[in-house]
């Protein structure tokens, strides 16, 4: 076997050797991987990071992305099928999160209020994804009363997708004071880069450019360092601040 293949071998169990450790597996895992680097890699490649792989959730929302560009309609079109065929809660609910993504809000607004009836009267999670479809179509007052109201009757209801939505809608609606205060808590834990830019950008279009630049170059510094698939799940938000951090 020539060095480079050896090379190769020993590269791949440090590797997957990593990805043991902080993934916490059995230690017997990394006897094998550096007794039998190729054997090694292989079985544990099969037996424990592809199964991990396909099930990532980053994975499967990157999957998601390369089948709507191939595709843009074909969720949409199985989801508006499934209804038609069974016209659940869970099948309304799948249509209006289809039609947010294809960028109609307004339409996915009345799927979200119809599946707000009977046993899921009042369901957090369908209210949380109402007040963004309300955001996306143009309605932050809605919105963000949507998502007052639903603060008031479930106070232990957490959700960082509603919570950026809520943010999003006062700064839309000009209460700044209330937006900083938001989108400060944001930055600390959500998940992605989406959260960071949207509030770099809002800072630089409020003048404030000296912030604007310090949050932009930032998170730009936490983006290097992570895997490639997060980054390129974030290119739009990477992208956006990017271009705050050239033009603070």
């Amino acid at each position: 076997m020539s060095i480079l293949g050896i090379g190769l071998h020993v590269i791949a169990a440090i590797f997957f050797a990593v990805h043991a450790i902080r993934t916490q597996q059995p230690l017997y895992w990394l006897f094998i991987l550096f007794m039998f680097p190729l054997l090694g890699s292989l079985v544990y490649g099969i037996a424990i990071f592809l199964p991990e792989l396909r099930q990532s959730r980053g994975m499967r929302k990157a999957g998601r992305k390369v089948q709507q560009l191939l595709d843009p309609g074909r969720e949409l079109r199985a989801a508006l099928e499934a209804h038609d065929h069974a016209p659940s809660v869970g099948n309304q609910l799948r249509v209006a999160d289809a039609l947010l993504e294809a960028g109609r809000p307004a339409e996915a607004v009345v799927h979200y209020e119809q599946a707000l009836k009977g046993l899921y009267a009042g369901d957090p999670d369908i209210r949380a994804r109402l007040a963004r479809a309300l955001l996306e179509s143009g309605k932050p007052a809605q919105a963000r009363e949507q998502l007052d109201g639903l603060i008031a009757d479930k106070p232990d209801f957490r959700s960082a997708p509603a919570h950026l939505v809520y943010a999003r809608a006062v700064a839309e609606l000009g209460d700044r004071e209330r937006a900083h205060e938001e989108f400060g808590v944001l930055v600390g834990y959500f998940p992605g880069m989406e959260a960071r830019a949207r509030y770099a950008a809002l800072l630089r279009e409020w003048g404030d450019t000296e912030a604007a630049q310090k949050l932009a170059a930032e998170s730009l510094r936490i983006a290097q360092r992570l895997p490639a698939h997060s980054r390129t799940q974030d290119r739009e938000w990477i992208a956006m601040l990017q271009k705050v951090d050239r033009s603070a």
